[in-house]
């Protein structure tokens, strides 16, 4: 049963950046991976792009040949996918059982209330696909209680309409600590707790909000976002090594990938769920790295990364000077967190997915 996941956000929330450290991340574990490209506009890819819409459409022949904009040329890129959806599931058969990530467009429309999205994804999941929606969002949002409130709307939204487990994400989260000192705990806004303290904050951001009639739209909406009781927030630092760790597993946990058992381990559902419990970092941890004690942290993972690769380089040397004697050889890939990152050529051990 193939595992995927469906990348979405705004534009600049980081889904390319995003899909190309999850790719490289899912290598270095040992995890096969293949990136399919869903954006027409994107014509350079930094990922190896397994599958690409744009052998099947381009955005700039649509803008040409049907004089539409970007938005509604994308729009009907996404119709053309859907209408010609064998050409993307006879790609999709080339990866076997890879772990797929869908880089999506960053036009909302297509996964707010446009349906195409929806329902090519809906065919695949016919087919057996496994489905989490990872929507990014951009940590500058956090700065602005309007951007926030705005934010947590559309995750509702994209919730509602994508209809499939979601993840909603912080991305960026190493850069709040360069923004204006935040009214709340960063617990507060990735818990979405009580929407009616932003009141105050609202008002003081514009004077066209302090007007009693966008007072009571704003308890209205906050309202509405209590009763859902669905968007929470997950935090990521693309280029930190444990950041990725934790969402991953809180990626496969909403998916079901970590609850598939391993052959030849003897590991039963509940023992794969509790060996990765240990992972799941609290909200108190991420205040303090990426806020609190940012730079503190920042130098603490540096000196360890510094001191592995001093360890590797001695271990080299020695081999050197001793040839003679048997010893284990170096391993480049060996990281200074998660120990060894090689991809043994065979493990023994063979994930076998139940259907």
């Amino acid at each position: 049963m193939p595992f995927a996941q469906l990348v979405l956000g705004s534009p600049g929330s980081g889904k390319s950046t995003y899909c190309d450290g999850m790719h490289q991340f899912l290598g270095a574990i040992g995890r096969a991976c293949s990136v399919v490209n869903l954006d027409p506009a994107n014509d350079h890819t930094n990922y190896p792009c397994a599958l690409d819409i744009r052998s099947l459409v381009k955005l700039e022949d649509i803008m040409r040949e049907d004089r539409l904009g970007p938005n509604g040329g994308i729009l009907y890129a996404l119709e053309e996918l859907e209408h010609n959806y064998e050409w993307l599931e006879e790609g999709l058969k080339e990866f076997d059982q890879d772990y797929v990530l869908f880089d999506c467009p960053g036009q909302v429309e297509l996964y707010t209330h446009h349906n195409s999205l929806r329902n090519i994804f809906f065919k695949l999941q016919k087919r057996g696909f496994r489905f989490v929606a990872v929507h990014l969002s951009d940590s500058i949002c956090l700065s602005q209680p309007s951007l926030y409130v705005s934010n947590v709307l559309l995750s509702l939204r994209a919730m509602i309409q994508m209809d499939m487990p979601h993840v909603n994400v912080l991305s960026k989260i190493d850069k709040v600590a360069s923004y204006d000192e935040l009214p709340f705990n960063l617990e507060y806004y990735t818990d979405v707790d009580d929407l009616t303290y932003l009141t105050p904050y609202l008002e003081a951001e514009s004077p066209v909000l302090r007007s009693e009639k966008f007072g009571k739209l704003n308890e209205a909406i906050a309202n509405m976002i209590e009763n859902y009781g669905l968007v929470r927030y997950e935090v990521l630092a693309v280029e930190n090594k444990k950041s990725m760790t934790h969402l991953l597993r809180v990626i496969d946990r909403a998916g079901g990938y970590v609850f598939g058992s391993a052959e030849g381990a003897n590991d039963t559902v509940w023992a794969v769920a509790m060996r990765n419990e240990a992972s799941m970092m609290d909200v108190q941890d991420i205040q303090e790295r990426w806020i609190d004690q940012k730079d503190e942290y920042d130098r603490m993972e540096q000196e360890a990364e510094d001191e592995a690769r001093r360890e590797q380089e001695q271990q080299a040397m020695d081999l050197d000077i001793q040839p003679s004697q048997p010893s284990a050889p170096s391993n480049p890939e060996m990281d200074p967190d998660f120990g060894d990152m090689s991809v043994p050529a065979d493990s023994g051990i063979k994930v076998v997915r139940k259907q």
